[in-house]
């Protein structure tokens, strides 16, 4: 019946566009077709997967797991071109915007990786194969990392102590630090490289500083304790999430106040905002929906029901579709994406398509498999 009603809204066939899920507990990742809604493919990957992520000017996904390995595979004909063992453990990587390097966290041993991901010289993006290149250790136990825009510095939250630690992309080493408020995570570097900002998820508040300088520049009291930010893409906001709270809360970046609190589903955990910053959607893994937030009005245009937790978010390069892993439901949730049709359609769902055990990130590249 969801696919009846996609054909009466969508004459023309949709495109072939790939959504790859890795799934927790089953360890797999799991190809679906976004044309047909059809699992295409999947594959074993190391234990305890928590993110994909497609390396830039590649055919490659790397899969992170907490086990401290990264499961390299080349799509759209998956199969595992590597496996490279950070260390104890391993969270938040993140690319350099040529693909050629990458950066990521292993908390148990209090360091943070940098890899070089362009393999032999005459490796071709989709063969190459990673290897660590450097292991800097850090002050307490990292939560989180952020790679500034222009990817010369890198941001690390750590615990215990409760800091910001900037690390230089190019030299390797530690530039400074400044002390934030109580167990630092998510963050936010704005687009102009200037200012980060991180969620302390231990209170009530973000914390702002200065990227150049690595100074505290301020304190935004939010009166909820925030557990994830989305920054909007002119970087002008930050929407920060208080999942407890089930609300949003909207500060101006460049003043460093709150604008607005807003009332969002049960535990919103995870946000995504169109290019064109028209619309803002989120995941509320409390009650199983995904609403869908006019930015500019600050009204709710739709919410829907899509299963059980929604953790994960994304939107086709065409902006047609909307997928969500729904890590207790074993599904990927499609949604469309289509403005004009949010506040007026009786349901934005479009169909579901059960995956692997516990799906919990997703991505999809933008590339056509026309063979599929």
């Amino acid at each position: 019946m969801a696919c009846y009603f996609l054909a009466c809204r969508h004459p023309t066939k949709l495109t072939p566009y790939i959504a790859y899920v890795v799934n927790q507990q089953s360890a797999t990742l799991t190809a679906v077709n976004l044309a047909d809604f059809r699992v295409v493919d999947s594959l074993p990957v190391s234990p305890r997967p928590e993110r994909v992520l497609l390396r830039p000017h590649s055919r490659q996904l790397y899969v992170v797991s907490a086990t401290g390995k990264i499961s390299v595979a080349v799509f759209p004909h998956l199969h595992i071109v590597s496996t490279l063992d950070v260390g104890r453990s391993a969270r938040d990587l993140a690319f350099a915007p040529d693909g050629r390097t990458a950066f990521v966290l292993d908390p148990a041993d209090h360091e943070v990786v940098f890899l070089d991901c362009s393999g032999a010289a005459r490796a071709t993006p989709e063969e190459s194969m990673p290897k660590v290149t450097v292991r800097l250790p850090l002050q307490g136990t990292p939560a989180n990392l952020a790679l500034s825009p222009d990817a010369t510095t890198l941001v690390a939250s750590s615990q215990d102590p409760n800091l910001l630690i900037f690390i230089s992309t190019e030299s390797h080493q530690t530039l400074g630090t400044v002390e934030v408020g109580q167990a630092p995570g998510p963050m936010a570097i704005l687009p102009d490289n200037s200012k980060v900002f991180v969620a302390d998820t231990g209170e009530e508040k973000i914390s702002a500083a200065d990227v150049a300088s690595r100074k505290l520049l301020s304190h935004i009291e939010l009166g909820a304790r925030p557990t994830a930010l989305l920054l909007k893409p002119d970087g002008g906001e930050i929407f920060a999430l208080a999942g407890h709270a089930s609300k949003m809360i909207i500060a101006d970046a460049f003043h460093d106040n709150v604008e607005q609190i807003f009332p969002v589903g049960r535990d919103p955990v995870a946000g995504i905002f169109r290019p064109d910053m028209s619309v803002l959607y989120i995941a509320n893994a409390g009650d199983g929906s995904v609403s869908a937030i006019d930015v500019a009005n600050r009204e709710v245009l739709a919410s829907t029901h899509v299963g059980m937790a929604p953790r994960a978010l994304a939107l086709t390069p065409d902006q047609h579709l909307l997928v969500v892993a729904d890590s207790a439901a074993s599904s990927l949730a499609i949604l469309q994406a289509d403005p004009t049709n949010l506040s007026t359609a009786r349901s934005v769902l479009v169909t579901t398509v059960t995956v692997g055990t516990s799906p919990v990130d997703v991505v999809v590249p933008d590339f056509i498999d026309n063979e599929r």
